[in-house]
């Protein structure tokens, strides 16, 4: 392998740079619009770490399972999910929430902050919408339910997976989940010695890959839209522009800009009760008070960066249906 990435600046190089401020669409508590998407979602990915590494677990059940009585505090039922143990206080926390029929997912990241009384306590420090490329690129809310698909070995597994949510930890303990989605053979494959995951156009952000260049290990959740099972890795990252490697997970015409070389510790299928629960398949229609264009523009509004360029974005979201146009072109334009 060849053309390893090892520094910062040689990964937003080979991205792409962010057409303006990085954190415009953060915002650091849940508002109504939050409050309302959690009210909506059966399923959502929590990642729990600190400096050492970081690993992931789902949750679900009936839509609106998690509670928030502040705006800067969200409780988690262990129950719901598969392995509540990986909630202990001081942990980093990271999380990615979905809504059957929306594209977008909500990411909310902050600490685990109190378990007891049969809850898990989180402190809020980021929320904020992510874009809806993973999730169409995965043909994910088409699925059909799949209760009687026969077990899978993790190879197997991998080569049929469509979508996956990638769980990083920086070098301070700061947790981070990505959403991947891509037709089956595209989104991971396996050989005698690693799996190879491929990065598609999304927010710029690299947030992901920044904190693998600070700590390599990283920990993923993968799966089949329609069944109920996990391929759960966890293993160690580096990043590479090989042409080999970008050429083997191309889509069509357009290899991906660069690919992660994922070393395996463990890896492993599961039958997940939290996405059993979810019920997430045939997708139902997403509710009519939940749309995406508009919960963007609040959390801009929200957001409390300053300066030129800040004021300048908050104007240009202003514009009416301008955020949705947007939308709309980067979904069907640039999602390889």
């Amino acid at each position: 392998m060849t053309a390893r990435i090892t520094d910062a600046d040689t990964l937003q190089r080979c991205i792409g740079a962010l057409p303006g401020p990085r954190d415009m669409k953060v915002i650091d508590h849940l508002d109504a619009w939050a409050v309302r998407w959690l009210q909506a979602s059966p399923l959502a990915f929590f990642g729990f770490g600190d400096a050492e590494g970081i690993a992931i677990t789902v949750g679900g059940g009936p839509a609106g399972f998690a509670r928030t009585d502040t705006p800067t505090t969200l409780d988690l039922p262990p129950p719901r999910l598969d392995d509540p143990r990986l909630a202990r206080v001081g942990k980093s926390f990271c999380s990615l929430w979905l809504v059957p029929g929306l594209g977008e997912t909500l990411r909310i990241n902050g600490q685990v902050a109190g378990v007891e009384d049969g809850r898990i306590g989180i402190a809020v420090r980021e929320c904020y919408l992510h874009c809806a490329k993973a999730l169409i690129r995965s043909d994910f809310w088409q699925a059909v339910p799949d209760p009687l698909a026969a077990p899978l070995t993790p190879v197997q597994a991998a080569a049929r997976s469509r979508f996956l949510v990638l769980a990083t930890v920086n070098a301070a303990g700061q947790a981070d989940l990505s959403p991947k989605g891509d037709p089956a053979g595209a989104l991971l494959q396996a050989d005698e010695a690693a799996l190879w995951l491929p990065d598609r156009p999304g927010n710029l952000r690299v947030d992901s890959f920044r904190n693998l260049l600070e700590q390599p290990r990283l920990s993923l959740a993968a799966l089949v839209p329609g069944q109920t099972r996990l391929l759960h890795v966890r293993g160690t990252a580096t990043l590479t522009t090989d042409a080999a490697a970008r050429a083997r997970l191309a889509v069509g015409d357009k290899p991906p800009k660069l690919v992660t070389r994922i070393a395996p510790a463990h890896w492993a299928v599961r039958d997940s009760a939290a996405l059993a629960a979810a019920a997430l398949w045939p997708a139902t229609q997403p509710p009519d008070d939940l749309a995406p264009a508009e919960i963007f523009k609040a959390h801009v509004r929200l957001n409390r960066s300053s300066g030129l360029q800040a004021a300048m974005v908050r104007a240009a979201v202003a514009v009416p249906g301008l955020v949705r146009h947007g939308l709309d072109q980067d979904y069907k334009k640039n999602l390889y």
